[in-house]
């Protein structure tokens, strides 16, 4: 495939990007590795998940997934070859310890440590991900992340992984996207383990961030080299649709809970007053003990973002009321009108700017900023000769690497891009239908094939890492 004319071209603010501009790309265990019931991994909540009839799109599940946990020196030569620097990826915890309590699983652990020999063998920096989404289902079985057990669990998880692989790991990250777990896990009920409960979502939201708070603390006092520790967080920027009072208050709240709720306290060591109300009137309370704030704000040296799209909310229903069938304040949530993704999500790359600003101007003391995950999902058409040629995808990235220049320009200390993902893979709810990968995977017989976007990511970060 002929790439190099589509390859030469990138928004010109990309250039303003340093040489030392990290680039990467991510994945996530449940989403690419299989291998399932293989050398001791346990059940976790998305195994479990994916069998409840109407749950996954098709009846998909993660069993083989990208075959990655088979395929692993293969994918490391892809990784290599695309040029990045580093390849963010989590463990498994139930490969790990596969009920969630007890001992290390030594074949699971054997398996990250033979990932790691081998990213550094092609000149590839490991960052770890402790925590995407796959709770080991014997701990849900005994109330999942709305029990504060479950926050010493993680940790106690935390320090096998990271006593095994701290002699050639320097980033780690204790959770990806806390949110997703505790919002459309345990109140939307979209993704596992699929309940919807809200007050039982708010303590999830606590429970999370005092896991990343032990975690962190204890892998800290056991580093024996320098290391980096952080926390992934995703979030769109919130606008209000018109400058009246009513539609700024509903981006206030969806502000609260999409971001401020998980970042505040990390950065500052309080709940957003403001948050804590709202939820009170919603019959919820974050379960707060002495020194827990203390443990989620102690220092980090990276905030991981990951970012997708943004909204406007109104504060009106369509019908003029204000006020829900609960009694609580309308919040509508409204488009800017610009083309989406196969996801349905509107392509905003400004906001992403703007977003990056507001982190950056309403916290001074805010750790330098990495995007550990952005890009898209289209509807890919494979090429008779079998190459994908994703022009929108890579309209997707210019524009949004462009985004992330435009916020380091404006003052945003931000180091590096990580592109989602390096493969088409599970894509969770909806199963296989979407792919996000800059890489093409053929499902029936796993071939891997770089789309024209993985080639124009590897071309820019070339020329960006050369300038």
């Amino acid at each position: 495939m002929d790439t190099t004319a589509r390859a030469a071209g990138f928004d010109p603010a990309i250039a303003s990007l340093p040489p030392s501009f990290r680039w990467g790309v991510a994945t996530s265990a449940y989403q690419i590795e299989g291998a399932v019931a293989e050398d001791g991994r346990g059940p976790s909540i998305w195994d479990t998940y994916c069998r409840v009839p109407g749950m996954v799109h098709e009846g998909d599940n993660g069993d083989v997934a990208c075959d990655h946990y088979h395929r692993m020196p293969e994918d490391v030569e892809l990784i290599r070859s695309l040029g990045v620097d580093t390849y963010r990826f989590s463990v498994a915890w139930p490969r790990v310890q596969p009920g969630g309590t007890g001992p290390a699983n030594p074949k699971g652990l054997a398996f990250y440590d033979r990932l790691v020999d081998e990213l550094l063998a092609k000149g590839v920096d490991p960052w770890v991900t402790l925590y995407h989404w796959d709770l080991p289902q014997e701990l849900e079985d005994a109330g999942g992340w709305p029990v504060r057990d479950t926050a010493h669990r993680f940790a106690d998880y935390s320090m096998l992984v990271f006593d095994a692989l701290q002699d050639r790991v320097r980033t780690w990250t204790t959770l990806n996207e806390p949110w997703c777990s505790a919002m459309l896990g345990y109140h939307v009920g979209r993704q596992a383990p699929g309940r919807t409960h809200f007050p039982d979502a708010i303590k999830a939201v606590h429970h999370l961030l005092l896991g990343h708070g032990l975690a962190t603390r204890r892998m800290r006092e056991a580093a024996v080299k320098p290391t980096e520790f952080g926390i992934t967080l995703n979030m769109g920027h919130a606008a209000p649709a018109t400058d009246s009072e009513l539609d700024r208050d509903a981006a206030r709240r969806a502000d609260g809970l999409g971001r401020r709720i998980y970042l505040h306290p990390v950065v500052t060591g309080e709940y957003p007053a403001d948050v804590v109300a709202d939820l009170a009137a919603r019959g919820a309370e974050l379960p707060v003990r002495d020194g827990d704030l203390e443990l989620i704000s102690q220092p980090i040296e990276v905030l991981g973002i990951n970012h997708y799209t943004s909204s406007k909310h109104s504060g009106t229903a369509e019908d003029g009321s204000t006020v829900d069938a609960d009694g609580l304040p309308v919040d509508r949530e409204l488009r800017y009108g610009r083309p989406v993704t196969a996801m349905d999500w509107e392509i905003v790359p400004e906001q992403f700017t703007e977003l990056l600003l507001q982190n950056a101007r309403e916290y001074p003391d805010l750790p330098p900023m990495v995007i550990t995950e952005n890009g898209a999902a289209f509807d890919d058409v494979v090429s008779p000769d079998g190459s994908v040629d994703d022009a929108d995808r890579v309209a997707y990235l210019d524009s949004h690497i462009a985004a992330v220049a435009k916020a380091r320009e404006g003052g945003a200390d931000v180091r590096g891009y990580f592109a989602w993902s390096l493969m088409d893979n599970f894509e969770w709810s909806y199963g296989y239908e979407k792919r996000f990968g800059i890489v093409h995977v053929d499902y029936e017989t796993q071939v891997r094939t770089p789309k024209a976007s993985a080639l124009w990511y590897r071309d820019v970060a070339k020329r960006v890492r050369e300038s």
